[in-house]
């Protein structure tokens, strides 16, 4: 990462954030099981970040997926669990329990990015992440308590997966991950089949269908996926939390549902966590550092020619 691709990063991210938010709003616009919208939403997004590859590489795009090699592949399995679990975890737990626990994002991935591979994050990030975590715990104060093992187990689960796709799109960002993601929305598609039941939508439903394929699960991974090499792992778990007052201000213009004093209090910290950190003037180029022995070892080799030119830091 360096000072010139961090601000793109950045906002690269915090779009992702912004277009993940309305999955609220486009589940309760379509009047379908939980399944079956992950099995179509699945495809289109799939489809959808194939395109996007093949326009941005041409006669190359196949040689792009091959590139991905075993890291794309356990990211793209990652993504695709953690999608299934986010949604279940909300059949079986309270909205609090889910939202604060994948709010611990920031802290799995410093830690996964310190055990595996030696990188050790900013503290300015780090508390950054927990007034982040504090302001979401404010917000989801007022809502049910109904806690369920089960779905906690879920939530942490994804939350688990989701750091640990952050981290290799980070660690391995000498190579493009946007076959993974093309692949993850696939998997996604494929691990959901057995217990979705696949009618034939509506042409409004279809076309909810396409769009949250397309703008919310596609874009969506675009994204985060292109944004998460040019930043820190927990820098763009951080930023990535912008996704819950997002979610709370798309239903609040959308379905006329005015958010509790707690959550535009808890939303505002978020906010203003990432915001400062953002805007914090820094001393070097990074917001994290290698361990010496892990940054020759993995960092100073060699790197791969990169599949899609755009998509590079």
């Amino acid at each position: 990462m360096t000072a010139s691709t961090r601000p793109l990063g950045i906002m690269l991210v915090a779009f992702s954030a912004l277009a993940y938010s309305t999955a609220g709003f486009f589940t309760r616009l379509i009047p379908l099981d939980p399944q079956t919208i992950l099995l179509y939403r699945g495809i289109v997004a799939g489809l959808f970040i194939a395109a996007f590859c093949v326009v941005m590489e041409g006669r190359n795009a196949l040689r792009g997926a091959a590139a991905i090699g075993r890291p794309g592949l356990l990211a793209a399995l990652c993504s695709a669990l953690a999608t299934i679990l986010f949604i279940n975890a909300f059949r079986l737990t309270s909205v609090a329990d889910v939202v604060i626990l994948f709010a611990t994002a920031p802290f799995v991935t410093a830690a996964i990015s310190r055990v595996v591979y030696g990188v050790r994050e900013s503290r300015a990030t780090l508390i950054a992440s927990a007034v982040a975590l504090a302001g979401v715990a404010i917000m989801m104060g007022g809502a049910g308590s109904g806690r369920h093992l089960l779905g906690d187990l879920m939530a942490i689960g994804m939350t688990l997966l989701m750091s640990i796709m952050i981290v290799i799109v980070r660690q391995y960002r000498q190579t493009s991950m946007l076959p993974a993601a093309s692949l993850s929305a696939f998997l996604c598609a494929a691990l959901v089949l057995p217990a979705a039941a696949p009618i034939l939508p509506t042409r409004r439903d279809l076309l909810l269908l396409v769009l949250f394929g397309t703008t919310q699960f596609g874009l969506g991974l675009i994204l985060l996926t292109l944004g998460s090499r040019m930043v820190s792992a927990t820098e763009s778990a951080l930023v990535n939390s912008l996704e819950v007052p997002f979610a709370a201000l798309w239903v609040w213009l959308a379905f006329n549902e005015v958010p509790a004093a707690t959550t535009i209090i808890g939303g505002l910290i978020v906010c203003a966590a990432v915001l400062a950190h953002v805007l914090m003037p820094r001393r070097g180029y990074s917001s994290s550092h290698e361990l010496p022995a892990v940054r020759s070892a993995v960092l100073d080799r060699p790197a791969r020619q990169l599949p899609c030119r755009r998509a590079s830091s």
